[in-house]
């Protein structure tokens, strides 16, 4: 038996935490369980709000399986425990373990089948978060930024932006000294947020721009991109003042050159803040030498698939069609087509609340045959993870797929004095995948994944790019970093 402890800095100073261990194994050890093939992975979840039970075991499969209906063989198991929860006061940690164990027929009603983390439903739910944000809220009764660590994000900083504004600066006083800068300067932001970033941003730029006297702002074009209609709406609202220099576009971030294609290498600053963490990623394990897909299958707790049921005068056994169908067509056309079921609109929001608080997601590896077989992005295998795999021994670590997609399709945009700077929840080091937990976890109604930075930094290197993390300057101690790629010298 392997027991692989990630430590954390909360579960080092949690002897509470620490305690635990000892009645994991025990229950283990108790069970009738084949020790040989039996890994224990213990994590402190700091995501209150996550996917994942207090104890669940993960098949190992020993193929990618048969045809359909066939039952995969199974060469291992996973034990998978949360310190963090383990921890609290009356939790009983054998009684958690040993059920896991044991539970070889849980009661369970799933939303979908097995398929890699990108596919799985979760990131239906976090698309239809930003689509339908409008209704959230109003149910809620609170702005969705209010939710995040602190109540605001962490870029909304004015020394960034006047840093970034500055460095733009001297780029651009070089151009017009060489008789090379263009007419229009175009800066794009993905992911504004309440419009509060662009705002300050913006505000900025004018009072540098008078004090430096190049007349830069009259130049200057603003484009803001965001997934949601709802946030770029109110965006607009909050730099209405700044007029004909900004635009706002509706877009994918993940599918950019359709969208905002013609500015193909005219993007002196491409600034994101706060969006690659919320795109869909698998995540791929390297086990005793062998490269595994994690894969993921949505279900609610029977207890719960029970409550909510009862609640919304409904069987069990239409719990899953009605989840799908929510997802499809959103909180607003669903309770317009089942009046008999949802009053109004703001009973079918709390229909998709309920469920998604109670959703858990079941997980098991299935063997990669080859890195080169499988696809990152659409024009990127997975061998560029190969050098990252094989360094760190056991590992499992995020793909970042949305990020990866939106990371390639950005850098085309660039001017080749232009560079891109993004504020996220980066790893700057493989190694750090085993020291810690790095998600999904859940932010009010979307998903949050820490993102693979050296992923991204060796994918820019071999696109002629130098991709840098740093520490956020105005916050050096958050979590967030920064990201800065621009074409190497």
């Amino acid at each position: 038996m392997e027991i692989d402890i990630r430590a954390a800095g909360r579960l080092r100073g949690s002897p509470a935490a620490q305690a635990a261990v000892r009645p994991i194994v025990e229950a283990i050890c108790r069970s009738d369980a084949d020790l040989s093939d039996t890994r224990v992975v213990c994590d402190w979840i700091q995501y209150k709000a996550n996917f994942r039970d207090a104890a669940m075991v993960r098949p190992v499969l020993a193929t990618v399986g048969g045809g359909a209906g066939a039952a995969a063989a199974v060469e291992g198991h996973e034990l998978a425990v949360d310190l963090r929860r383990c921890a609290q006061p009356g939790t009983d940690v054998a009684a958690e373990v040993t059920a896991a164990i044991l539970d070889t027929n849980p009661d369970r009603v799933w939303l979908e089948q097995w398929g890699p983390g990108s596919a799985s439903c979760v990131w239906r739910f976090n698309a239809l978060y930003w689509q339908a944000l409008a209704e959230w809220e109003k149910v809620t009764g609170r702005a969705y930024e209010l939710t995040l660590p602190g109540g605001e994000s962490d870029a909304r900083n004015a020394g960034a932006a006047r840093d970034t504004i500055l460095d733009l600066f001297k780029i651009w006083d070089e151009l017009s000294s060489r008789r090379a800068l263009p007419d229009q300067l175009y800066v794009l932001e993905l992911g504004v947020g309440n419009g509060g970033q662009a705002r300050t941003w913006l505000d900025e730029f004018v009072a540098l721009d008078r004090r430096h006297g190049r007349d830069y702002y009259r130049r200057l074009q603003y484009l803001m991109g965001d997934y949601s209609p709802h946030v770029l709406e109110r965006a607009r609202a909050e730099v209405r003042g700044h007029g004909d220099h900004v635009s706002g576009l509706v877009l994918e971030a993940t599918r950019l050159s359709g969208s905002v294609g013609f500015l193909a290498g005219k993007a002196f600053l491409v600034y994101i803040s706060n969006v690659y963490d919320n795109l869909p990623s698998d995540e791929v394990a390297a086990i005793r030498g062998r490269v595994y897909l994690a894969q993921a299958r949505s279900f609610l707790p029977g207890p719960a698939a029970d409550e909510i049921a009862a609640r919304f005068g409904m069987r069990r056994a239409e719990l899953a069609q009605l989840t799908g169908r929510l997802l499809r067509i959103g909180p607003e056309l669903l309770a317009e087509s089942l009046p008999d079921r949802f009053a109004d609109t703001g009973q079918a929001v709390l229909f998709w609340q309920v469920v998604w608080e109670a959703l858990r997601q079941a997980e098991r590896y299935v063997p990669l045959e080859g890195l080169d077989t499988y696809q990152i992005t659409p024009s990127l295998t997975g061998e560029i993870l190969r050098p990252l795999l094989s360094a760190e021994g056991d590992i499992r670590m995020h793909v970042s797929n949305g990020a990866m997609s939106s990371f390639a399709d950005t850098l085309p945009l660039l001017h080749p004095f232009g560079r891109l700077v993004c504020h996220d929840l980066f790893t700057t080091a493989a190694a750090q995948y085993r020291d810690g937990f790095r998600g999904p976890g859940k932010y009010d109604g979307s998903v949050v994944n820490w993102v693979n930075g050296p992923l991204l930094q060796l994918f820019g290197s071999r696109r002629g790019f130098d991709v840098r993390f740093s520490a956020f300057r105005q916050r050096p101690g958050a979590h967030v970093k920064t990201l800065t790629a621009q074409v190497r010298d």
